[in-house]
């Protein structure tokens, strides 16, 4: 049916432009890829520590998504993951969270 794709990320308050700024600016190529349906960017609640935000991907497969992360659009899409340790607005490291789909209804 359908596989969801999903990280969580626990932002500082008060950086939730910032990391929205660099998803705008990310080099997504995700179009490129077999499979790929859509992309969100989520902004959840804000609590005392931090802001929640989840980045939700709907692919075809499972292995459309796995494939996504072996690719050369993937490692262009991370390149500067860790270039922004000590001034990221991220606490922590995002939690994944993959979904196989068992029903739809529309």
């Amino acid at each position: 049916m359908s596989f969801i794709a999903m990280n969580r990320f626990k932002i500082r308050p008060g950086r939730e432009a910032d990391f929205e700024q660099i998803w705008k600016d990310r080099e997504g190529r995700l179009n490129e890829m077999k499979g790929f349906r859509e992309f969100r960017l989520l902004k959840g609640a804000e609590g005392e520590d931090h802001t929640l935000y989840s980045s939700h991907t709907l692919w075809e497969t499972k292995d459309d998504f796995e494939a996504w992360t072996n690719s050369e659009q993937f490692r262009d899409a991370h390149k500067n993951v860790g270039k922004r340790e000590g001034q990221s607005p991220i606490m922590g490291h995002p939690q994944f969270e993959g979904f196989e789909t068992v029903l739809l209804e529309s």
